[in-house]
């Protein structure tokens, strides 16, 4: 059982260790996407091409990376044993489908074909709320398009919405899903520690359609 749950974690990680921001742009004729704009390889900075389509789908890619990866685990798996995590319990399927997908937004974040240095991991975070609770998905976005309307700035929506999640996740869901969705909000936001800096001083790049030179 440990060594299944060894492969979720294994499968999920290489999973969202690919690089699809990267790979898009250089396909596209971009070049290296990190000697653009902030240097992150999501969706954001390839925003930052003025390609609205490389980025919706740098989006949709590298949130289905990790959603793909807790899919996957928790259909393949059986419901029984209940196994304890953290104090909780939890049906084999359900922990090795969080399990997974975690282990696809760490890779996301640390990818080890560039030398784990990788993306913020927030629409891979998305993938994984979105194949594992729905619903705390629908409202997460709901929180960072109201978010990024109002204030133009991703990394505040991404904040407000990585927040929020845990939370919302601790009144709809079972414990171990607040539990997962706790750790990926705090890497998240670990994550976006230079973005914090400069919203707090004011210097932080709000979300623009334009191509950066």
């Amino acid at each position: 059982m440990i060594t299944t749950l060894l492969l979720c974690a294994l499968g999920g990680y290489l999973a969202g260790s690919i690089p699809f921001g990267l790979v898009l742009c250089y396909l596209a004729g971009y070049g290296d996407i990190r000697k653009i704009g902030s240097g992150n390889i999501g969706a954001t900075n390839v925003l930052r091409t003025g390609n609205k389509f490389l980025a919706l789908l740098t989006v949709l890619l590298d949130a289905f990376k990790a959603g793909i990866a807790a899919y996957i685990a928790g259909k393949i798996l059986p419901t029984s044993p209940i196994i304890s995590f953290c104090g909780i319990d939890a049906p084999l399927n359900i922990l090795a489908s969080l399990i997974a997908g975690a282990c696809g937004v760490i890779g996301h974040n640390f990818p080890l074909w560039l030398k784990f240095k990788g993306g913020k991991g927030v629409a891979s975070s998305f993938g994984l709320i979105l194949m594992t609770q729905w619903p705390v998905a629908v409202i997460a976005l709901a929180v960072w398009l109201t978010m990024a309307i109002l204030f133009r700035y991703s990394s505040l929506a991404a904040l407000t919405a990585a927040v929020a999640v845990p939370l919302i996740a601790f009144l709809m869901c079972p414990p171990v899903y607040a539990v997962f969705y706790g750790a990926i909000a705090l890497l998240v936001i670990v994550r976006h520690h230079a973005n914090i800096v400069r919203l707090l001083s004011g210097q932080e790049s709000k979300i623009t359609f334009k191509k950066k030179a």
